[in-house]
């Protein structure tokens, strides 16, 4: 959400007159010609010396800016912080003395703006070393002083100003973090009052400062947890009840730092992450947001939510804080937020036996309501297949295979027709990838595989997973139903574990070499749909899949 600031003015501080008088000024700093005109003024103005006049500022402001001239910009700043730093010392209770310095001192920050029409010329300026000077009025006094700071390194580090000027910006931010940017910018925050406009766009462009910083150099993302409390400022604002602007980037400022780090995860996790943002969802759980602005402040909170429940202690956590029992609650109401909790019970469920668990032995709604959202569908096989990971014998797992003996086996026929479309699709994406070669546009095998991902193959890896667990469970019903299905659409087990031995081939280190040994040692033995003589304590579920209950189980199938 764009933040509009009015136009800029510098408040004198409150003065005391020798005649007992107190006057609160308000003098502006700007020329006459940068005021609004007032209502009645404009209609008595020529419009053809106001467009006169915009196009010779617009002149003006496209000349290139060169090193000679970038040098007299920061002379003629350096000078006036000078004058403004003598003037506080020489009248430190007399604020009328160094009022108009800082005036001056604001001039002097807002012509640096044009600086950001011009970013070959940033190694310039660190070189002139601007820099500290620069960042050192983020503590200034006077918080209009420091808003022009934010203001102004707000502009210069803009996405549009640094795009296809990478090395130029990597320098300056360089040279910003160096300097303490970070920590300035995070400790300039709860000076900032929001019930004032312009200090809520101050508060808007600190976000979105380090939200460049972190766009140019990633690695900020980690850094600015480490040395500043800006994680739990971010929290501290997504707890509010009321939705504004800054509540909406605090959350989207909050998902990217999650996502860019594991231990940003682990860091939030700790400051009692997982609790604060179940809390800012619940706000939701029977009520849909207002605006599309407030639908994607929710939307990033189940980023930051499903990016928290990525580490083991954190799904600890989720299941201590009733998170499942809180997803299950927003499901049942079917609001704007269904898709997100299923999506957020998927990460929860994954490698994590308990919430299965958890999921299983609460009661669930009966509406079923279709949903015939694609990525519903694939979210639902993957919690479907968590499931089966996650319990892998006693009553609960008697209890998820007694959903597939319902009506006849329903719900194996739906999930065969599922394996079907998903199969179809896969093929089609290989022939045309065979197309494609023919015109001597030739892939790799990794990029032929992740094209494959991406048009189903992975949804269809997970079928087979489901399928391998209801063959082990060595229910004569439930083989002889698959055999039938299998029959009927011309397949045979070797079709089933011909994508499982894809899967198995293609699983991933990123655990590290003994996690995928024993991820790749699972599926070996669902290999041949897990023949009679593997049981059922035998057979548990791959690393990496995800979960779901009995009702929404239902309503996937059977739609």
């Amino acid at each position: 959400m764009e933040i509009i600031r009015s136009p800029k003015r510098m408040r004198r501080p409150v003065v005391e007159h020798g005649n007992g008088e107190i006057s609160h000024d308000d003098v502006p700093s700007f020329p006459s010609h940068r005021r609004p005109p007032s209502p009645t003024a404009t209609a008595e103005v020529d419009l053809s010396l106001l467009e006169a006049l915009e196009s010779s500022q617009t002149a003006a402001a496209l000349e290139a800016l060169d090193l000679k001239g970038l040098k007299k910009l920061v002379l003629a700043f350096e000078r006036r912080l000078r004058d403004n730093i003598a003037a506080r010392l020489k009248y430190p209770d007399q604020p009328e003395k160094f009022a108009d310095s800082e005036i001056e001192l604001h001039d002097e920050i807002e012509k640096l703006k044009v600086l950001s029409g011009s970013p070959e010329l940033y190694p310039d300026l660190v070189n002139l070393n601007t820099i500290p000077s620069l960042l050192g009025l983020l503590s200034h006094d006077n918080i209009d002083i420091a808003i022009d700071v934010v203001h102004l390194l707000q502009e210069l580090t803009g996405e549009d100003v640094l795009e296809d000027n990478d090395e130029p910006a990597r320098t300056l931010v360089d040279s910003l973090v160096e300097n303490n940017v970070l920590e300035l910018l995070v400790q300039l925050l709860p000076r900032l009052s929001e019930t004032d406009p312009d200090e809520m766009a101050a508060v808007y462009n600190v976000l979105a400062t380090i939200e460049n910083l972190i766009e140019v150099r990633p690695v900020v993302a980690e850094l600015v947890c480490e040395r500043t409390k800006l994680m739990r400022w971010l929290l501290g604002k997504i707890k509010t009840r009321e939705f504004d602007g800054n509540k909406q980037y605090a959350s989207e400022l909050l998902a990217i730092l999650m996502q860019s780090s594991a231990a940003n995860q682990k860091r939030l996790g700790g400051m009692n992450g997982v609790d604060v943002v179940l809390q800012a969802v619940a706000m939701y759980k029977s009520r849909d947001p207002r605006t599309p602005d407030e639908e994607e402040m929710v939307e990033n909170l189940f980023d930051c939510l499903c990016c928290l429940l990525m580490p083991l202690e954190n799904k600890e956590r989720f299941l201590k804080a009733e998170g499942v029992e809180l997803m299950i609650i927003v499901m049942n109401q079917k609001k704007f937020c269904y898709a997100s909790a299923i999506r957020a019970l998927d990460f929860a469920m994954t490698n994590y036996p308990p919430a299965c668990e958890r999921f299983v032995d609460i009661p669930m709604s009966k509406d079923k309501k279709k949903r015939n959202k694609e990525e519903l569908e694939e979210r639902l096989i993957s919690l479907v297949a968590s499931l089966f990971g996650g319990i892998s014998r006693g009553s609960r797992r008697e209890r998820l295979l007694s959903k597939f003996l319902e009506n006849e086996c329903e719900k194996i026929d739906r999930l065969m027709e599922l394996h079907m479309r998903y199969s179809n699709r896969v093929k089609a994406e290989t022939e045309r990838m065979n197309h494609l070669e023919l015109d001597d546009l030739e892939m790799d095998d990794e990029e032929k595989y992740n094209r494959k991902l991406e048009s189903g193959l992975y949804t269809l890896q997970l079928i087979a997973v489901i399928l391998g667990h209801l063959w082990t469970s060595e229910h004569p019903r439930i083989r002889a139903r698959i055999e039938l299905l299998l029959k009927q659409q011309k397949l045979t087990k070797k079709d089933v574990k011909d994508i499982l031995q894809e899967y198995h081939d293609n699983i991933g280190d990123l655990d590290g070499p003994d996690e995928k040994e024993r991820a790749q040692a699972k599926i070996q033995k669902k290999l041949p749909l897990v023949p009679y003589e593997y049981s059922m304590a035998e057979t548990r579920e791959l690393q990496g899949n995800s979960g779901l209950a009995f009702s929404e189980l239902s309503s996937f199938i059977d739609h």
